[in-house]
């Protein structure tokens, strides 16, 4: 939610959350467009994980170019009902699109991903001379 301070009052602002039902956070709307995405660095990788349900792992193109590491589905479903006179037909569509920039650090070859229970996971392994170095002792002579 934007705030704008007038007058040392808070207002919410009025363009970006004129539709939104309740201006003191009681009840947000969420861009339900895009996943929800978690982000952790290990010492030797990055995990990424995309709060995807109701997809199959068959929906996702994944794809890297150019450091660029590109998410992306479309699923369509169509459910037609024909009782007594009347004819029922339901389609959803849903996608999304979501591009992340890798750092040089990662090894795009080793990359893999998985899908299980609603969540799109990744293991972004780091390069090996981007991996910190064990400590070492120095013997004086």
């Amino acid at each position: 939610m934007s705030i704008v301070k007038r007058n040392n009052l808070l207002f919410p602002s009025l363009m970006n959350d004129i539709f939104k039902p309740d201006w003191f956070g009681g009840t947000e709307n969420l861009n339900t467009n895009v996943p929800a995405v978690n982000i952790k660095e290990n010492e030797a990788d990055f995990e990424l994980e995309l709060a995807v349900p109701g997809f199959k792992k068959d929906d996702f193109k994944v794809e890297i170019d150019d450091n660029v590491l590109t998410i992306s589905s479309e699923a369509k479903s169509e459910n037609e009902t024909k009782e007594g006179n009347y004819t029922r037909r339901e389609f959803s569509f849903a996608s999304f699109k979501r591009a992340f920039i890798l750092p040089e650090t990662i090894d795009e070859v080793k990359i893999n991903a998985n899908y299980e229970d609603g969540i799109l996971r990744f293991s972004l392994p780091k390069k090996e001379e981007a991996l910190p170095k064990p400590k070492r002792f120095i013997e004086i002579i």
